[in-house]
């Protein structure tokens, strides 16, 4: 029997994720059923149970690919040698988001907001999203503190109370963009720079 390489286990993985995915933004995180993905994904019931045992599970792994390569964005936003204001780095994050939901596998900001909604009352997407979303806040602390270094912001700033507020800038965001249509990073953050001038 041949051995299965890692290559083949993640690109499988990956197969099952983005069926998971296209499932979720086609029907809804409610009316997605396993057997949905398994019929999607062109796999046996088997080898997509090997990988993911609910589809809770799936959801996490959805929210892990949406927010895998953030850390690359903030890093570029903490490594640039120009002062960093917290407004443009909301805007470059907003426009990560954009990026993101605009993609090929369907728009994964929809499947966000079905995350948030039921994780109020599941504790396996409570624990995903708010590891996440802890870890996503996590960066504007550091936008914040570098800002504060920079001169952009007070030195005396809680760069705590800086990283809430512009982490609940993005739900908002998202929801306008996803209901109304009419919100750009650009004119988002321009808004929030007339505010706070």
């Amino acid at each position: 029997m041949p051995k299965v390489t890692d290559e083949h286990r993640t690109a499988r993985r990956s197969q099952i994720v983005e069926a998971a995915r296209r499932c979720v933004i086609a029907q809804g995180f409610h009316k997605t059923t396993m057997a949905d993905v398994i019929k999607e994904s062109g796999l046996s019931a088997g080898a997509v149970y090997s990988y993911f045992k609910s589809k809770e599970e799936l959801v996490a792994a959805i929210a892990d690919e949406a927010l895998g390569s953030v850390d690359q964005v903030f890093r570029a936003i903490l490594a640039s040698a120009e002062p960093v204001t917290p407004v443009n780095a909301l805007r470059t994050a907003l426009e990560y988001v954009v990026t993101a939901a605009e993609g090929p596998e369907g728009d994964v900001t929809r499947v966000g907001v079905q995350a948030w909604a039921e994780a109020l009352h599941n504790e396996a997407i409570y624990a995903t999203a708010s590891s996440k979303y802890a870890l996503l806040r996590g960066y504007f602390v550091d936008v914040a503190d570098r800002a504060k270094a920079d001169g952009t912001i007070a030195a005396d700033a809680d760069s705590q109370q800086v990283a809430q507020v512009l982490f609940g800038l993005i739900p908002g965001f998202v929801l306008q963009r996803l209901i109304l249509g009419d919100v750009t990073p650009a004119g988002y953050t321009a808004g929030l720079a007339a505010l706070i001038r």
